[in-house]
């Protein structure tokens, strides 16, 4: 029988386990071990829930490590994995789930692991996927895990569009902490419409702020 047979944990495509520095939204700038979960054109390794475990355990003792990060590829609907992994015990380290918003259903499972959940809004996807990410961001008000969006606008889109956004994101959850990064190409010469869309984003909602992502290499996400 082969070896993958007799595995009864659960499992995941992880295309990495490593250190790294957030570069998007409201933990920019920290350094975060992440659990970077493989898409469907990465390489990835096949790690069980024991061996993920074991990984994690190792690597927040060798290491100064601010936070957990789980991101990639739909990391929420790694649910099980995860949970086995951390063996059911509040992580060591802050964890956050960086994430698209694809999995509201699994948001009240994976609560007792998270310290923050964070939806980056794709603003070019169809409006059946930003509905399930605001959905993604109530349910986490729901059950009283703290919550963030990050909108990332791409070069042309409207100050217009970009309100709208921060309605739809402010009626999910007043709660919510919105980070606006703007385009960091072809659009430099228009910047200062930042400040103003900022001014208008806190009318609407308080909590808005704009930065700048941190670019590859230093940046990960």
């Amino acid at each position: 029988m082969p070896d993958w047979a007799r595995v009864t944990e659960p499992t995941g495509a992880l295309a990495g386990v490593a250190p790294g520095v957030q570069a998007q939204g409201v933990w920019a700038g920290r350094r975060q071990l992440f659990i970077r979960f493989a898409g469907e054109a990465e390489t990835a390794v096949l790690y069980t829930a024991s061996k993920l475990g074991r990984e994690i355990d190792r690597t927040v003792r060798q290491l100064p490590l601010h936070s957990i990060a789980l991101s990639g590829l739909d990391p929420l609907g790694n649910a099980d994995l995860l949970i086995a992994a951390f063996g059911g015990n509040a992580p060591a380290l802050p964890v956050m789930a960086d994430c698209r918003g694809e999995r509201p259903e699994d948001v009240p499972r994976m609560a007792p692991l998270l310290s923050l959940v964070q939806v980056t809004l794709d603003l070019s996807e169809p409006a059946g996927h930003t509905e399930r990410a605001l959905a993604t961001v109530a349910e986490a008000a729901r059950v009283g895990c703290a919550h963030a969006v990050v909108l990332a606008p791409r070069n042309g889109m409207t100050d217009a569009q970009l309100l709208r956004l921060i309605e739809q994101v402010h009626a999910a959850s007043a709660g919510t902490k919105i980070v606006v990064h703007p385009p960091t190409e072809g659009e430099s010469a228009g910047i200062e419409r930042y400040g103003t869309l900022l001014e208008e984003g806190m009318a609407i909602h308080r909590d808005v702020r704009i930065a700048f992502r941190i670019p590859p290499p230093l940046g990960t996400r």
